[in-house]
């Protein structure tokens, strides 16, 4: 089972992914770029962090 960081993660860069989507449609160059910078950074350092702690938990 994945470590909860890893899916946490995920939901922050798709949540950034669809907010970016969304800035794009609608025109909202402000929505687009804090869905891409703060949303996906964050979720990918935390899945990355997920990582980690499962790769920890096998050894």
């Amino acid at each position: 089972m994945p470590d909860k960081d890893r899916v946490i993660g995920s939901a922050k860069r798709a949540k950034g992914t669809v907010k970016q989507v969304v800035g794009k449609v609608i025109g909202d160059a402000k929505l687009e770029a804090e869905g891409t910078a703060a949303d996906k950074v964050e979720g990918s350092v935390q899945n990355a962090i997920g990582g980690l702690k499962d790769a920890l938990k096998e050894k």
